[in-house]
């Protein structure tokens, strides 16, 4: 009988081995507050010493466009492929989202400056310690009380408070959404469904204030990147838009005036079959001891029945330790995942058992998630594909 070897009991990644986010000195949620900080908002500290002050700041920040993705698109992407040098402040260098790599989470830090374990919103869904149930962050469901949830002024508002011009300019989809009034919230809302015009009326309202922050958004190369992958026509057709549209912005720019391009997650594309796809809702060993599976395919939340959470740590690092770094609430936390801290509010939101991808693999599940199932783009973990995004820098 063949005697068994290393290969029969592979070792799970170590949880110390994840590439954490660069929280404090170069993420999402470090960027406002420097920005801030160089308007002389008080109570805000410049964490990416890179970017030198200026009097007028725009973020224009493009969902699901990673560096990678840019980086590797020079030709659909001409404008912004000639800045990457500019990128962080001239070091032609990323910053990083935050974990997870999602539009939720990333927006909240983005707004209030906070890495997730502070702002609250660390997944795409979570569960709410007060009902035990799921909860969609992205589309606020079911109903909770967004102010309870996220406590936090945003930065906007702060640098309202300031004296500073504060804008959004979005489409007038976004303009009450509690995700909006949680984290972009704070001057004036300004609602544009074209995006030349959005980009038009982002440049207006920077010449409007002496001191002026600004923040646009552009959705759709996201949509484009899960419904086709981004390695499809049609998310090259909303590349080479976009790109015309940061040219637009940037042409138009008032003098003192600083444009950051940036995202809040780049993407990869998953094949659908068995090997990349594993579905826990027909995989009964990932399922046992499960009450609730939150997060996404690339970035698992996994509540347990009490009592159930040492076995389904063990359980899902033996059948997943080798494509995902598996980890109990407390080891993501204290590696830092959700940033330097996570607050008591925060903590029973958090899984009993984080699951972050590293291979181009999904934990799907295809009855209760048909939806997100079925997408071909997807992102939310800490590989560089996910994590790294464009800082992109234009100055009058």
């Amino acid at each position: 009988m063949a005697q068994p070897t290393a290969w029969d009991y592979p070792e799970p990644l170590a949880v110390s081995s994840a590439p954490v986010p660069h929280y404090g000195t170069g993420s999402l949620a470090d960027l406002l507050p420097t920005l801030a900080a160089g308007m002389d908002v008080p109570g805000m500290s410049a964490a990416i010493p890179e970017l030198a002050p200026a009097d007028r700041n725009c973020v224009f920040l493009i969902d699901g466009l990673g560096w990678e993705q840019l980086r590797d698109h020079p030709d659909e992407a001409p404008f912004m492929s000639s800045l990457m040098s500019s990128s962080r402040g001239g070091t032609g260098r990323p910053i990083t989202t935050g974990y997870p790599a999602t539009t939720a989470t990333s927006l909240a830090s983005v707004g209030t400056g906070l890495p997730p374990g502070a702002h609250g919103l660390p997944g795409y869904t979570v569960r709410d310690p007060a009902t035990g149930e799921l909860m969609n962050q992205l589309r606020w469901q079911p109903w909770t009380d967004p102010r309870a949830w996220q406590p936090y002024p945003t930065v906007f508002q702060l640098a309202d408070a300031a004296g500073v011009h504060t804008a959004q300019v979005s489409s007038p989809t976004f303009e009450n959404t509690p995700l909006t009034k949680i984290a972009l919230s704070g001057g004036t809302f300004r609602g544009k469904l074209a995006g030349e015009d959005r980009m038009d009326l982002a440049a207006e309202q920077l010449a409007a204030g002496d001191r002026s922050l600004v923040y646009t958004y552009y959705a759709e190369v996201d949509g484009k990147g899960h419904r086709f992958g981004v390695d499809s026509d049609a998310w090259r057709g909303q590349l080479m838009y976009v790109d015309r549209l940061v040219q637009r912005l940037a042409e138009q720019l008032p003098p003192r005036t600083a444009l950051y391009v940036t995202a809040d997650h780049g993407m990869i594309d998953i094949p659908f079959d068995e090997q990349h796809r594993i579905d826990f809702d027909e995989d009964w060993e990932l399922r046992a001891g499960v009450a609730l599976l939150g997060g996404e395919g690339r970035a698992r939340h996994v509540y347990a029945v009490p009592g159930a959470e040492a076995d389904v740590l063990t359980c899902w690092r033996e059948v997943l330790g080798e494509q995902f770094w598996v980890a109990s609430r407390d080891e993501a936390i204290a590696a830092g995942w959700f940033g330097p801290t996570v607050e008591e509010r925060v903590y029973g939101r958090i899984g009993d058992v984080v699951a972050a991808a590293r291979d181009d693999v999904l934990i799907v599940a295809s009855e209760r998630e048909p939806r997100e199932s079925a997408m071909v783009g997807n992102h939310g973990s800490m590989t560089p594909a996910e994590q790294l995004v464009p800082l992109l820098q234009v100055r009058s």
